[in-house]
């Protein structure tokens, strides 16, 4: 019977490629601080040998995982790619992994993620949104696990967030609408209770309306989940209206998809007969017709700079900073001036 072959270790490298441990270890862990023909024959070895780091004796030395835990509503969608992308890659150059749960947008399924990830060492969290119970945080401290809220900026919530106002974005997109000459306004929603980007968004609808002198509970409002057929049916219960609404504001690309498509098989012309709005400017955003009047979200910019404060938060090098991300209004085709 043959011998079993050991797995190639630190040492087997740095024979191989004529080096000593330690400018392997620094070829692996700060590539930036080792010259380039040094570091490409450190890489040819470790190809060649098959080497893989030690993870465990890593972690040992480092006292972290070098792995972040991220808690996402959902994965049915777009919604949080972008973002979760450039999340992922600033980790990466960073030299750490991502782990990634979806809640559902439930709140236990969340808490069970959160004490799951606890359980398997991860070093911080990226989390949704501030709406959650106060238990979990006080359950991260105890733990000495940092966590970042993105997607939603509150300068007054107690834990750091890196992302923007929902409300003043919606309410900046409104008034637009408003200066269109739109005055039955409804909206497809997604659900508020407990999401505050959604509530966000509701609020800076019915304040933009009562800025203009309008009555903000005029405002038709359907929350929903945030699919397009449930945009579709949204969109088909406030046509039924009388009289009926001008302009239909959608919490996200994907409900105001739902209104289109459903706008068509009733025979309603976009944005002649009815004006419909988006929220986040994913890429279905642009492929609709018509294409959506929306409120573009700089995910990537926002991914990076949490993956940054983040670990900043990991490494003792910050004790969480929130950061604000801008938001731009990007016109398409899908709302026009109403006259009359």
């Amino acid at each position: 019977m043959g011998k079993t072959r050991s797995a190639p270790t630190l040492n087997d490298v740095a024979e191989a490629a004529g080096v000593s441990t330690a400018t392997v270890s620094r070829c692996l862990n700060s590539p930036d601080r080792v010259i380039e023909a040094t570091r490409q024959r450190v890489m040819d070895a470790v190809e060649s040998l098959g080497y893989t780091p030690n993870f465990a004796a890593r972690v040992m030395a480092a006292k972290r995982s070098f792995t972040i835990g991220a808690i996402i509503p959902t994965m049915d969608n777009a919604i949080f790619a972008r973002g979760l992308q450039a999340f992922q890659d600033q980790l990466r150059e960073d030299g750490y992994t991502l782990l990634v749960s979806s809640s559902a947008y439930d709140p236990e399924a969340e808490r069970e993620q959160i004490r799951t990830l606890v359980a398997r060492g991860a070093d911080g969290l990226l989390l949704i949104g501030h709406a959650r119970d106060a238990g979990i945080y006080e359950y991260l401290e105890r733990h000495q696990v940092p966590s970042l809220v993105a997607w939603s900026y509150d300068p007054e919530a107690q834990r750091p967030s890196v992302g923007f106002s929902n409300a003043d974005a919606m309410c900046e997109l409104a008034q637009s609408v408003i200066a269109a000459g739109h005055r039955r306004i409804a909206m497809i929603s997604g659900i508020t209770e407990g999401n505050d980007r959604a509530q966000g968004r509701v609020e800076g609808v019915r304040r933009a309306m009562a800025d203009s002198g309008l009555d903000a509970n005029t405002l038709a409002l359907i929350e929903t989940d945030y699919e397009i057929e449930r945009g579709a049916e949204a969109f088909r219960q406030l046509m039924a209206f009388v009289p009926r609404p001008t302009a239909v504001m959608c919490g996200n690309d994907v409900l105001a998809a739902g209104a289109l498509r459903e706008a068509g098989r009733l025979g309603i012309r976009v944005p002649e007969q009815v004006s419909v709005t988006g929220f986040d400017d994913i890429e279905l955003a642009e492929i609709v017709s018509p294409a959506l009047t929306t409120v573009h979200v700089p995910h990537r910019e926002m991914g990076r700079k949490a993956a940054r404060e983040l670990t900043a938060m990991v490494e003792g090098k910050s004790e969480g900073r929130s950061i604000c991300i801008g938001t731009k209004l990007v016109n398409r085709c899908s709302l026009a001036e109403q006259h009359g």
